[in-house]
């Protein structure tokens, strides 16, 4: 492949006339002012596929499906809107259904469908609860996070926990010697608890101000927490619902570079409004919002990643940024070293921003 770009965001930076090769879906060479006739040429900017780490279907389908069509439909909604690389996300259901799907994913994982699989949940507060079903949660123990990991054979990449239950710090410190990256998230915790949390390891917010304390709240609190500590990644949802502009102003202000985008999406992506479940809760989405029919709590989003890209880059004005953002910080957050960025030896993952619009080049 031997494609031109009139521009594109090259090892972190906005370069112009840019010509990229690749062979065996690796790019095998990036070059200025190519003079060679290219196998096809593009007007808008040449950037990294997405990397989407917090997302759970689309499509109608949850990645939880039992049928692998199903979830294949799910996974290529979100490649048709530049996810080249998707983290499998599962919401809490009793621990041996959990098993059974982890279990199913194994194969697409080592298949390349998907990077990882990305637990949220049950280790979660009953206070924050979300779209969690609430009977469902508990305290985390070494033993069955074990027995999950196993299940996993090694697919699993990532497991959002609240810190302040009963074994979570020790849970913590179990993932990361297993070599699991962990997220804060659906807590109540305080600040002194959120700060030994990432002592023990944890390294990102599961989409921060969501399931959690507001920034505003009174106390110290996680989000405190979070936003005093510069090296912690937010996991954000910029579908113009779950974030203000106040709160994205704050986390901005915080400190550069520490933005995840994510879908957080629930089944109704890419597809219409209408009646869903998650897990065993009624879900109603009405205008693209996903709300609980019980208590109209948000419960995902219907986004995709070119949506929150282009949202970002309405919001802050920087291609650069948005593409840390959305490809570079969270490949780094999970260790993906193959993709995220547009440079040598790296997956040819590329999509062209042009007129306000994603296209995907290769994938």
């Amino acid at each position: 492949m031997h494609i031109h770009g009139s521009s594109a965001v090259v090892d972190g930076k906005l370069q112009e006339k840019v010509c990229i090769k690749a062979a065996d879906g690796v790019i095998t060479a990036i070059t200025l002012n190519c003079s060679e006739t290219p196998d096809s040429s593009h007007s808008g900017t040449l950037i990294p596929g997405f990397v989407d780490i917090h997302s759970h279907g689309g499509a109608g389908f949850y990645f939880s499906d039992l049928s692998p069509e199903n979830v294949a439909a799910a996974r290529n909604t979100h490649l048709s809107h530049g996810t080249t690389t998707h983290i499998a996300s599962l919401v809490t259901e009793p621990i041996g259904i959990l098993e059974e799907q982890i279990l199913r994913l194994v194969p697409m994982v080592n298949a390349g469908v998907f990077e990882g699989i990305h637990l949220e949940g049950p280790y979660l507060s009953h206070a924050r609860c979300g779209a969690h079903e609430p009977s469902l949660l508990r305290s985390p123990s070494i033993d069955e996070l074990s027995a999950l990991l196993d299940a996993g054979q090694g697919s699993i990449s990532m497991v959002t926990l609240a810190p302040e239950l009963e074994g979570g710090i020790a849970a913590v410190e179990y993932l990361t010697s297993r070599g699991v990256t962990v997220a804060l998230g659906h807590s109540q915790a305080d600040a002194a608890t959120t700060d030994a949390a990432f002592t023990a390891g944890a390294k990102l917010i599961t989409h921060f101000s969501n399931g959690m304390p507001k920034p505003s709240d009174g106390g110290s609190n996680i989000a405190h927490a979070s936003l005093a500590q510069k090296n912690i990644s937010l996991e954000l949802i910029l579908d113009g619902v779950h974030v203000t502009e106040e709160i994205l102003n704050e986390v901005l202000a915080s400190g550069s570079q520490r933005t995840i985008l994510i879908t957080d999406s629930m089944s109704a992506a890419g597809a219409p409004d209408g009646r869903y479940t998650i897990g065993s809760l009624e879900v109603a989405v009405v205008n693209g919002v996903a709300r609980l029919t019980s208590n109209h709590s948000l419960a995902g989003s219907t986004l995709t990643m070119d949506k929150a890209f282009i949202n970002f880059l309405k919001f802050n004005n920087s291609i650069v940024d948005c593409v840390f953002a959305a490809s570079t910080l969270p490949a780094k957050t999970l260790g993906l070293h193959a993709v995220g960025e547009l440079t040598f030896g790296k997956k040819a993952h590329i999509l062209q921003y042009h007129d306000s619009t994603i296209s995907v080049i290769a994938s």
